[in-house]
C-alpha cells in the first residue's frame, strides 16, 4: 500500500514562492532598470544616445531567447526529479549572474569584451528565470487547499511586481547621486545586494516540501521519460494558447517598467527619481491587489478574472499614453498606476492557477515553463526595443498604441479558445481533477460528463 506524504502547509508554501519569485524578478527586472537608465553610457558610450538606448534594449532582450531553453531544461527535471530542487538551482543561478553583472567593468576599461560578458550574463538570467515560473507557480498551487487555488497560485506572481518595486526602489536609492559617482559605481549596488536576497530566499526554500501532486506521480512511479517531448506531443494546442494568453500581460509589463521610463525621462524630461517612484507605486499597488484577484478567481472562474484583466488592458492603453504625454510627473504615475497596477492585475492574480490546470501533473512544470518563455521570446523579449523603434521612426506613440492593442486583442482571442471553464461551479471540478494521473485537468473535467453539476 502507497502511503501518501502529508502536504506542508501551503500558507508557508505560497510564501516562499513569494519571496523566491521576488528575489528572482528583482534580479531580472534590474537589469530593465539598468538598461533604461546606465547600460547606454557604461556598455556602449560610442554609440548615440537613441542606438546605445537600443543596444542597451537589444541586450536586455536576448535574455528571453534562453528561457525556453532554462523552461525546457528545468521543466524536464522537475517533472522527473521534483520542483523543489530545480527552483533552489535556478534561485542560485539567478543570483550568482546578477552579483557577477554588477562586477562587470566598463567599455572605458575593457572594450568590446564589457557588452560581451554582459550579454552572456543576461543569457545566464534568463536561462534561470525560465525555470523559476512554472516551478515556483505549481508548487503553490498544488499545495493549494480545495477551492483556493487561484488565491494561493497568485502569490508567486506576486514575486513579479514585488521584484520591480524592490529593484526600482534599489535604483531610487542611489539614482540621487551625482552623475559621476552614479556612473562609476552607484547603479553597481542593486546588482551586488542581490547576494543578500538570494540567501534569504534560498533559506527560506529549503525549508519546503515537495509538491504534493509530484509525490503522488512519483509514488505511482508514473514519471515520463522526456516531459518536454510528452507535452509537446500531447499539448501543443495548450502550449501555444498559454504562449497567446501571456502575450499581452508580458508586452505590458516590460513596456511599463522599461521603455515606459526611458520614454518619460528622456523624451518628456520626467526626472529620472520621479520616474522611479511612479514605477514603484505601480508596483506596490499591484503586489497588494494579485492576491485578492486570486481569490476572486476561485469565485467567479480563472479564466473569466482573467478576461476582466485581458480587456481592462486593452482599454487601458489610450488614457495612460494620453497622461504620459504630458509630461507631468503626477500623471506620469497615474499612467503606470493604471496600466501595471490596475488594469494588469486580475490577469496577473488569475495566471497561476489558470495555467497550471491545464497539463497532467507528469508533464505540467514542462508544459506550463514552455508555454510562458514561448510568449516571453514571442512578446516580452523585444517590448521596449519594438516601443523604442517605433517612436524613433514615427516621432509619436499612436503606433505604440496600436502594437499594444494587438497584442491585447491575441490574448482575448487566445483565452477564449483555451480548454477550460468558465465560472466557479465548473472550475471546481477542474480542481478536483487537477491531481489524475493521466490527463490534463480540462480533459478529466470534460470526461467525467459532470461539468454543469458540480458544487460550488
Amino acid at each position: 500500500m502507497i502511503q501518501e506524504k502529508r502536504p506542508g502547509s501551503p500558507a508557508k508554501v505560497a510564501l516562499a514562492s513569494f519571496i523566491g519569485t521576488s528575489v528572482e524578478y528583482y534580479d531580472f527586472f534590474i537589469y530593465g532598470t539598468a538598461a533604461a537608465l546606465v547600460f547606454p553610457k557604461i556598455f556602449f558610450p560610442d554609440a548615440s544616445p537613441l542606438m546605445g538606448t537600443l543596444l542597451a534594449f537589444a541586450t536586455f532582450g536576448v535574455g528571453f531567447f534562453a528561457r525556453p531553453v532554462g523552461g525546457v531544461v528545468f521543466g524536464h527535471f522537475g517533472d522527473r526529479t521534483g520542483r523543489k530542487k530545480m527552483l533552489v538551482i535556478s534561485l542560485v543561478g539567478m543570483g550568482l549572474s546578477t552579483v557577477l553583472m554588477g562586477l562587470l567593468p566598463s567599455y572605458a576599461s575593457i572594450g568590446i569584451a564589457a557588452p560581451v560578458l554582459l550579454t552572456l550574463l543576461r543569457l545566464i538570467q534568463g536561462f534561470c528565470v525560465g525555470g523559476e515560473w512554472g516551478g515556483a507557480v505549481l508548487m503553490a498551487v498544488e499545495h493549494a487547499p480545495k477551492g483556493k487555488k487561484g488565491f494561493f497560485g497568485a502569490f508567486p506572481q506576486m514575486g513579479a511586481p514585488a521584484g520591480t518595486g524592490l529593484a526600482t526602489f534599489a535604483f531610487m536609492l542611489v539614482a540621487g547621486m551625482p552623475d559621476e559617482q552614479f556612473y562609476s559605481w552607484g547603479w553597481r549596488l542593486p546588482f551586488l545586494v542581490s547576494a543578500l536576497l538570494v540567501l534569504v530566499g534560498l533559506i527560506i526554500r529549503m525549508k519546503v516540501d515537495e509538491s504534493p501532486a509530484f509525490e503522488k506521480v512519483r509514488q505511482h512511479k508514473q514519471a515520463v521519460k522526456i516531459p518536454a517531448i510528452k507535452a509537446l506531443r500531447t499539448h501543443p494546442r495548450e502550449i501555444l494558447l498559454v504562449a497567446g494568453i501571456y502575450l499581452s500581460q508580458g508586452v505590458f509589463a516590460y513596456i511599463s517598467m522599461s521603455y515606459f521610463v526611458s520614454y518619460g525621462t528622456s523624451v518628456m524630461k520626467i526626472p529620472r527619481g520621479e520616474a522611479l517612484e511612479a514605477v514603484l507605486a505601480a508596483a506596490v499597488v499591484a503586489t497588494v491587489l494579485y492576491p485578492a484577484f486570486g481569490a476572486l478567481s476561485d469565485r467567479i472562474g480563472r479564466k473569466t478574472t482573467y478576461m476582466i484583466g485581458a480587456a481592462a488592458m486593452a482599454l487601458s492603453i489610450g488614457p495612460a499614453l494620453w497622461l504620459i504625454n504630458t509630461g507631468d510627473a503626477l500623471y506620469f504615475t497615474f499612467a503606470l498606476v493604471l496600466v501595471f497596477g490596475l488594469a494588469m492585475s486580475p490577469a496577473g492574480g488569475a495566471t497561476g492557477s489558470l495555467f497550471s490546470m491545464i497539463f497532467s501533473p507528469q508533464v505540467r512544470y514542462s508544459g506550463t515553463s514552455i508555454g510562458y518563455t514561448l510568449s516571453q521570446i514571442l512578446g516580452s523579449a523585444f517590448a521596449p526595443l519594438i516601443a523604442s523603434a517605433l517612436y524613433a521612426s514615427y516621432q509619436s506613440t499612436l503606433p505604440l498604441f496600436v502594437y499594444m492593442l494587438g497584442v491585447s486583442i491575441i490574448s482575448i482571442v487566445a483565452l477564449m479558445l483555451v480548454p477550460g471553464p468558465w465560472g466557479r461551479r465548473k472550475a471546481a471540478l477542474q480542481d478536483a481533477a487537477s491531481n489524475h494521473p493521466s490527463k490534463s485537468s480540462s480533459q478529466a473535467a470534460v470526461k467525467s460528463g459532470q461539468l454543469g453539476h458540480v458544487k460550488a
